[in-house]
């Protein structure tokens, strides 16, 4: 514990480098070419990146899907916090939200497409789950795909991703963080471990 009574709280310490900025870039064309192939090209394609690193992804993997196909393919973002199940009821109700700023904004019609959901990490599915839950408030896609950078294991919930750009063996006390160049100052995707909490 603390002098104020809060409990110490774990450093992490960067433990290894698991993917460098061309190693990522070399597994997005990868993970383009295996959505276009299992959606037969591009039409009625819709990208959702999960904030926030999930945004910057779709947005690349939408670029790359379009100069290949040749057609423009919707990006959209989904906040997932009043979707989560480890929030209280009353601060999670996205019926109350209805109609307010609160409502997720894709920024297109989900309806009949084809929609891929993109993270940067898949831990334990509790955000995949929340995302779906904020899509189907905005309408009913004709299916949906899970698109990941890592995928570290533990599941809690049973789902998997579609389309992986690497999966990753980790124990719980590891975290992955996945740096890109649109919001941090290098892009990398690194191991983190958290070190015993240092007593005082």
């Amino acid at each position: 514990m603390t002098s104020s009574g809060a409990p110490l709280q774990p450093k992490l310490s960067e433990k290894t480098q698991l993917m460098s900025a061309s190693e990522i870039e070399r597994t997005l064309v990868r993970l383009v070419h295996e959505i276009i192939e299992k959606n037969d090209g591009a039409d009625d394609l819709g990208l959702v990146g999960i904030k926030r690193r999930g945004v910057f992804l779709a947005q690349r993997i939408g670029q790359m899907i379009e100069r290949i196909e040749k057609t423009p393919v919707p990006v959209g973002t989904v906040d997932i916090t009043l979707y989560r199940d480890d929030v209280s009821d009353r601060n999670r109700n996205p019926a109350s939200h209805k109609g307010s700023a609160q409502k997720p904004e894709i920024g297109f019609p989900v309806t009949g497409k084809n929609i891929i959901l993109v993270d940067d990490v898949l831990y334990t599915g509790r955000t995949a789950r929340a995302a779906m839950d904020a899509l189907f408030v905005e309408g009913r896609p004709r299916r949906i795909q899970l698109c990941v950078l890592i995928d570290r294991g533990h599941r809690e919930l049973p789902i998997e991703a579609g389309f992986v750009g690497r999966n990753i063996q980790t124990s719980r006390h590891e975290s992955v963080e996945v740096l890109l160049r649109e919001l941090d100052s290098s892009e990398k995707v690194v191991l983190l471990d958290a070190a015993p909490p240092t007593r005082k």
